[in-house]
């Protein structure tokens, strides 16, 4: 903690808004322990709530409003002062803050990647023809479909547990989850295969936690300001700047994923349909020591995915959403 830090008056009272299922409360606990060691005699507390997205699980995000219901009860509490701040997987944040809210920390990340889920297969090359997987991202589905075009492929949504109990009762033959979730509960045991990056690439920002806040608290900001790790806020600034800049959302198979080596950051992206007919995939990287450069390395991948055709995709995925044809 560097002297500035120190400087501060401590906090007395701290509430997290946190959705209720148990992987949210486990990043609001372990937000709510790392304040506590940051400030011994703060309060923290959780202030747990349900979402539109908790309560909507017969239908894909995509059909009833996107990310966006995971957050805006939470962003609500911090609104009207029930809360100061909420804990978010980052990759479940809308790409646009609503006015009046800020991302005041991102916390150093997870695994990114993608997990393999089955009691009966080794890995999703192991399955056999006809053999149902479970997943909630179109992201995901792309990937399977354009790779594995004879498995059977259906959504899943609710919780994770919901998710697993799902696989556990047979209904599916296996299910794609993120890893970090798996790994935080302690679950890590269930994953029966890592898929790497270059087979799934993941959604921007995947594996990180983002805490937002009211703007316009300084003093807020700057009690959480030990928590941000600046190296994977930079690669999740980039990420997230390529679906900014094409329009990322439930209804789009987009993914971003960067990573450090050494100074340098890597920077891939993709866009595809559902069906695995058709995708754009461009890599960049630089030496990004700000957000600036962060967002620029974004904005270079996401120039390079429009000459490939990637507004074509998102215009012909929006018509379908309209029960248009596309043009």
């Amino acid at each position: 903690m560097n002297s500035e830090t120190l400087s501060i008056t401590p906090p007395t009272t701290l509430v997290i808004a946190s959705r209720e299922s148990r992987l949210a409360m486990w990043q609001a606990e372990h937000v709510r322990d790392a304040l506590h060691k940051l400030y011994p005699s703060c309060d923290v507390r959780i202030l747990g709530m349900t979402t539109r997205g908790d309560q909507i699980l017969d239908r894909t995000l995509s059909k009833v409003g996107g990310k966006g219901l995971f957050v805006k009860e939470l962003e609500n509490a911090l609104a009207d002062g029930r809360a100061d701040l909420a804990v978010h997987s980052l990759k479940d944040v809308p790409m646009e803050l609503p006015d009046g809210f800020s991302l005041a920390a991102v916390m150093a990340r997870e695994d990114a990647r993608d997990a393999f889920v089955s009691n009966d297969h080794a890995s999703l090359d192991a399955l056999p023809a006809g053999a149902v997987v479970g997943t909630s991202s179109l992201r995901r589905e792309a990937m399977l479909r354009a790779r594995y075009p004879q498995l059977v492929v259906e959504p899943l949504r609710g919780n994770l547990d919901t998710r697993l109990g799902k696989l556990d009762r047979g209904e599916y033959a296996a299910i794609i989850l993120a890893a970090a979730g798996l790994k935080r509960l302690g679950l890590a045991s269930r994953i029966r295969a890592l898929i790497e990056p270059a087979d799934s690439l993941p959604a921007a920002g995947q594996g990180a936690l983002g805490i937002e806040i009211r703007a316009g608290r300084p003093e807020l900001e700057a009690w959480l300001a030990p928590l941000h790790d600046r190296l994977t806020a930079l690669a999740v600034e980039a990420e997230r700047a390529v679906s900014r800049a094409l329009g990322g959302s439930c209804d789009v198979p987009l993914a971003a994923h960067a990573v450090w080596r050494d100074d340098t950051l890597h920077l891939t992206g993709c866009v595809s349909m559902p069906d695995g007919s058709r995708a754009a995939r461009a890599q960049a990287s630089a030496r990004v020591a700000s957000v600036a450069g962060a967002l620029e390395l974004g904005r270079q991948i996401a120039d390079a995915l429009e000459a490939q055709g990637a507004r074509d995709i998102v215009r012909a995925l929006a018509a379908q959403q309209r029960g248009e044809s596309a043009v």
